[in-house]
């Protein structure tokens, strides 16, 4: 394995965009083995989810205080969020967490999950394990749209 493909799929893997949808299909095409390629996305996507809970409580409120319509955006953007976590959240409580990180689509994955529960003042301890299983089941749905096993992504 090439050090610096190793460091590329974590890269990818562990941005918020990108996370396992753009990290497990750049590692199959560069030749990692199956299992390889998707313990290495799944290792970066979870990356960043230490210091998402560690750092949110800092960067939101300087995100929220940007002036002009950066500001807003941002506000607007965690407003809707939190909105949308809380109806979840109502319903399946703490797993909520799990389905906005388990399934592969825009605006899900690790950092969205870190972020809802943080919104949703969901301790660590109980948010980390829907999170991680959470990109443990979207690393499979995404490994087996990539491999052509399903195609419905």
């Amino acid at each position: 394995m090439n050090l610096r493909a190793v460091g590329q799929v974590l890269l990818l893997s562990a941005l918020p965009i990108s996370e396992l949808r753009g990290g497990l299909p750049l590692a199959l095409s560069l030749g990692f083995p199956v299992p390889a390629a998707y313990a290495l996305a799944v290792a970066g996507n979870l990356l960043p989810v230490p210091f998402l809970f560690l750092g949110l409580r800092w960067i939101l409120p300087i995100a929220v205080g940007l002036p002009g319509p950066l500001g807003r955006w941002a506000s607007n953007y965690l407003r809707w969020q939190e909105r949308r976590s809380q109806a979840r959240f109502q319903r399946w409580g703490a797993w909520v967490i799990f389905l906005f990180v388990a399934i592969p689509l825009p605006m899900t994955g690790a950092w969205t999950g870190c972020l809802a529960a943080f919104l949703l003042r969901i301790p660590v301890r109980r948010s980390l394990p829907p999170i991680v299983f959470g990109v443990l089941v979207a690393g499979g749905i995404v490994l087996l749209a990539s491999l052509g096993v399903i195609a419905f992504l």
